[in-house]
């Protein structure tokens, strides 16, 4: 088996995590959450998503939360799903963007209300613009491998999009079992090939636990030589747009599981415990 020196856990549970939670979290409330993460030691954190507050009421606090990461002075990474979203993040000086497509038709229009055609249209102009502005791009692919509409998704529909990220200028790709279905070996042999077909590009393994894999399918990613992982705090999570699936792998578990592993990720666990109690009390 394989098992790097290193990883890198990036922490989505202030944007991803809290997305599908019906009861709205005041944004002092996220400000805390944010503060206690940057001190566990986790690099970079998805802090804001500038989507239309209608279609995610959870998120409509963007601006002041991207204000705050900012004057935490972390490394932040914020969703912008179109242009418009683009400027709001540029305004407010946002280091890193990212950006969604799915790997179905079906999913693309209930989540994003277009044709994954029109959506990596929009992604063209989105990536040239942030790369006029220096911005680092992330780039994530949903359901990258089930879909609740459409069944399973074969490698060529991901494929599809990882290609065209990639001719863009992604500077990393994170493909995310968003709906919780996926096993370990469809991600041992999706991400082998990924890897084989896009030597250059940094991808990135997303795993909601719906069906409990989530942590053998961190490991067969792991051994298809995937070395960047998110995570939620507390594994708070789920879609919106993806009926049943649950939460993210949690950052606690995932931390957990390298470090008795001897792989490094250079989190403290006790920081990531307090991290994790003020993430629950959250919902109490």
């Amino acid at each position: 088996m394989f098992f790097p020196k290193e990883v890198e856990i990036i922490e989505v549970g202030p944007r991803d995590g809290l997305q599908n939670e019906s009861m709205f979290v005041a944004t002092e409330k996220k400000k805390e959450l944010v503060k206690f993460l940057s001190k566990t030691g986790v690099r970079r954190i998805e802090t804001a998503s500038f989507v239309h507050p209608k279609a995610v009421p959870q998120m409509a606090d963007a601006v002041e939360m991207a204000a705050f990461s900012n004057e935490l002075g972390i490394e932040y990474i914020a969703l912008t799903p179109n242009m418009k979203a683009l400027g709001r993040a540029i305004e407010c000086k946002v280091p890193q963007i990212a950006v969604f497509v799915g790997a179905t038709e079906t999913f693309n229009q209930k989540n994003i209300r277009a044709s994954i055609e029109e959506s990596l249209a929009e992604c063209n102009l989105v990536f040239k613009k942030a790369k006029a502005c220096n911005l680092k791009i992330r780039a994530y692919v949903s359901m990258g491998f089930s879909c609740p509409y459409e069944g399973n998704v074969s490698y060529e529909q991901v494929k599809r999009v990882v290609e065209h990220f990639e001719k863009n200028g992604a500077d990393e790709i994170s493909v995310g079992d968003t709906n919780g279905q996926a096993n370990p070996r469809i991600v041992y042999e999706r991400f082998s090939r990924l890897k084989d077909d896009f030597p250059n590009i940094e991808f990135v393994a997303h795993f909601h636990d719906t069906n409990h894999f989530a942590y053998a399918n961190v490991v067969a990613a792991l051994q298809a030589g995937i070395s960047k992982f998110d995570s939620s705090i507390a594994g708070l999570g789920g879609c919106p747009f993806s009926p049943g699936a649950t939460g993210n792998v949690s950052t606690e578990g995932l931390v957990k599981l390298f470090d008795d592993m001897k792989i490094e990720t250079g989190i403290h666990q006790d920081a990531l415990h307090e991290a994790s109690q003020f993430a629950k009390s959250l919902f109490m």
